[in-house]
């Protein structure tokens, strides 16, 4: 299946940030709320978060399952788990 079928972002703005729900379709079908605060916006590399959010979850599946990515989490949450996640995507 093509990414872009694979993943389907929504976002809503929540403070002074974002929630984005992601949907993500393989062997299972799995559902997972990200937090994006506007400082993780900046430092992952701006722009729109339905875009990062998108690549962050492609960045994700090509290190593990949908079935092992957190149901709810953070986006600066990833670089805990991934360290290398902060070199492709955060800014210098």
């Amino acid at each position: 299946m093509p990414s872009a079928d694979r993943i389907a972002i929504s976002v809503r703005e929540l403070g002074d940030g974002h929630v984005a729900e992601a949907t993500v379709r393989d062997r299972t079908t799995t559902t997972h709320r990200v937090r994006v605060s506007r400082a993780e916006r900046e430092r992952y590399g701006g722009g729109d978060v339905a875009d990062l959010v998108k690549r962050s979850f492609e960045f994700l599946l090509a290190r593990e399952a949908n079935t092992s990515i957190l149901r709810e989490f953070d986006l600066s949450t990833i670089e805990r788990y991934f360290p290398e996640y902060a070199r492709e995507f955060g800014r210098s």
